[in-house]
C-alpha cells in the first residue's frame, strides 16, 4: 500500500547509525542521503525516509518484513547492539496469527521498530 514512509528524528547521525546497523540483517541499506535526511531501502529504492526534526509527534510503530525467522533474530541482535531498547524479544505472537514471528526494539527516539516474519517454522 505504501510507496515510502517518512519519520522525524531528533538526531540524524544517531538515527543513521542505529537504523543502518539494525536493519542490515533485513537487507535494508542506505539508498539516498541529503542534507538532514536519508532514505533507507532494499535494492537502492528508498522506502523509509528519516529526517532531523524538532517536532514532537506521537511515537511511531514501523514493521519491516523479514523473509525468515533467523532474520528477525538477527535484526533484534543488531538493533540491541546498535543501542536500541528491548520492546519484545524475538518470538511467536499467536494472538496475531499462528506464524507471526516478530521482535520489537525502540529506536533512539522511542519509536517501536519491528521485524516480522509470517512464514511457518522450517
Amino acid at each position: 500500500m505504501f510507496d515510502h514512509l517518512g519519520i522525524g528524528v531528533s538526531n540524524i547521525a544517531a538515527s543513521k547509525r542505529f537504523f543502518l546497523q539494525a536493519l542490515e540483517p533485513l537487507g535494508v541499506s542506505l539508498a539516498m542521503e541529503g542534507p538532514g535526511s536519508l532514505g533507507l531501502g532494499r535494492d537502492g529504492k528508498p522506502s523509509l525516509w528519516i529526517s532531523e526534526s524538532t517536532d514532537k509527534p506521537a511515537r511511531l510503530h514501523i514493521a519491516i518484513s523479514a523473509p525468515t525467522r533467523a532474520q528477525v533474530d538477527a535484526f533484534y541482535a543488531a538493533a540491541m547492539a546498535a543501542g536500541g531498547r528491548d520492546n519484545g524479544a524475538p518470538g511467536l505472537r499467536p494472538h496475531y496469527h499462528p506464524h507471526y514471528y516478530a521482535a520489537f526494539v525502540l529506536d533512539p527516539d522511542g519509536n517501536n521498530i519491528e521485524a516480522v516474519c509470517h512464514q511457518p517454522a522450517p
